[in-house]
């Protein structure tokens, strides 16, 4: 009995080892604290600046042009020359001109050769005689030169040059007299005419560089500033340019006074670029040298100007514009206005800035 008794406590015993070692054991969790980051910020690559340089532009005004069809892409420039005597103010379309170039003739009475190209009107006028180096201010556009009437050395000397011409005393079409003036400032074209006749030719190449947007130009950059520009070819001409910083545009005065269109218009130009050239005679005529190596001049843009330097090679090549170290010079896209004022063998003249 007594060893049973023994045995029965060791059991009792080992049992209760048994069921405490699978009691469950009290674990106690650490203290931890717990906080949530947020959520990361996703950053984007900044968007690219719009691009401003138009897919298509117009080759002398670098203005856009994606709306324009393929047939008006692919016209000729048209210059035409065009009186600036007092009886011919106010013309009549100038202000629809790509691009307008101001020459001396004789007396120092100005005359214009206006260009057209993205902008066709339906007429132009008056159209005045041509002169020895209009080939050569306008060769390098491709297209026809418009005039009427020219002196039988200046036409021969013309035609030898390879330019195309279209006058009215050579047979061609498109010239009409209009009411309300005098002879012979009641000639003017009409553009179909003109372009009917001129089917052989493309689009003209640029004539000058353009920036985008236009306030990186080079005079706009780097300029001096000017508000106003005065010109004199002689006491028959006397332009001047006033900036206006609401159009973003030079506007030109006559004798002091707006130099407007016949219907109105103020004549103005994203540009005035002023080229100096040598006037010398020749069939008893004032004649613009034209074929340049290196001439001085100025280009005003944005309300600022910079001397510049002038090249051109032959009849048919570019304008060359440097500045006077010698890096290219930009234009804002739009109108240019190029007064080819005497330097040299014409006195009384000028071009200042102020």
């Amino acid at each position: 009995m007594r060893a049973a008794r023994g045995i029965l406590s060791a059991t009792a015993v080992l049992v209760a080892l048994g069921l405490a070692a699978c009691a469950p054991v009290e674990i106690t969790p650490a203290k931890v604290t717990y906080t949530a980051s947020p959520p990361a910020e996703k950053t984007y690559a900044p968007e690219p600046p719009e691009d401003p340089r138009p897919q298509i532009a117009w080759p002398l005004t670098g203005l856009d042009a994606s709306t324009a069809s393929p047939e008006e892409l692919a016209i000729p420039a048209v210059a035409v020359k065009v009186p600036n005597d007092s009886k011919a103010r106010p013309q009549h379309s100038l202000e629809h001109a790509d691009i307008v170039f101001e020459e001396y003739v004789e007396a120092g009475i100005p005359r214009f050769i206006a260009v057209f190209h993205s902008r066709i009107p339906e007429t132009v006028g008056p159209i005045r005689s041509m002169r020895e180096m209009d080939p050569n201010i306008i060769g390098s556009l491709g297209g026809p030169l418009v005039f009427s009437g020219a002196n039988r050395s200046v036409m021969d000397v013309a035609r030898r040059s390879g330019q195309f011409l279209l006058a009215e005393d050579l047979g061609s079409k498109g010239f009409v007299r209009i009411k309300g003036k005098v002879a012979p400032y009641n000639l003017h074209i009409r553009m179909a005419d003109i372009l009917a006749q001129s089917t052989d030719f493309t689009a003209p190449e640029p004539q000058f560089a353009f920036a985008y947007p236009a306030e990186a130009a080079t005079a706009a950059l780097y300029g001096t500033p000017a508000t106003r520009i005065d010109l004199r070819f002689s006491r028959y001409g006397e332009p001047s340019w006033d900036w206006d910083e609401a159009s973003g545009t030079w506007l030109r005065n006559e004798f002091g006074e707006p130099h407007v269109s016949d219907e109105g218009t103020r004549l103005s130009a994203a540009n005035v670029v002023v080229l100096h050239v040598r006037v010398y005679t020749n069939f008893s005529l004032p004649v613009s040298e034209m074929i340049v190596s290196d001439a001085p001049g100025y280009v005003a843009t944005g309300g600022k100007y910079i001397p510049i330097r002038w090249s051109k090679a032959d009849r048919t090549a570019p304008y060359v514009i440097t500045t006077e170290d010698g890096q290219p010079v930009q234009l804002a896209p739009g109108t240019t206005w190029v007064e080819l004022v005497p330097n040299a063998g014409v006195s009384d003249t000028y071009a200042n800035f102020s």
